[in-house]
């Protein structure tokens, strides 16, 4: 299976800005933010879409809110008021298959999305 761009960063064969990472997680900016802050929350793991979910992903996927929470408390946007977004297949506006947890904040957003 060809590597993701995410699994790319995750080893290191391409940059990107790094604001967090653990031995399940990375967290990096998005290329394309539609917020002051926009930040994608990644698993190492690779699972193409939420849909290939098993009950073992449980608590990856509950540490990907946990270090949303935190990243939204380092970033000033607790308060304030944040997002956060999975996408999953292309009518969802999934463009690489491979979960991430999009964070968004620093400005009003609106409501629906679009």
């Amino acid at each position: 299976m060809k590597k993701t761009i995410f699994e790319k960063i995750i080893l290191r064969e391409i940059p990107a800005n790094i604001h967090f990472e653990n031995k399940d997680v990375i967290v990096i900016d998005d290329i394309n933010p539609t917020a002051p802050i926009h930040i994608l929350i990644i698993p190492k793991k690779r699972i193409n879409t939420l849909n290939d979910l098993t009950d073992e992903d449980t608590n990856l996927v509950g540490k990907l809110f946990q270090i949303a929470k935190d990243m939204a408390k380092k970033f000033n946007i607790n308060e304030s008021g944040y997002r956060t977004v999975f996408n999953c297949n292309n009518d969802g506006g999934q463009s690489v298959d491979h979960i991430h947890l999009h964070l968004i904040g620093g400005r009003l957003l609106n409501w629906p999305p679009g």
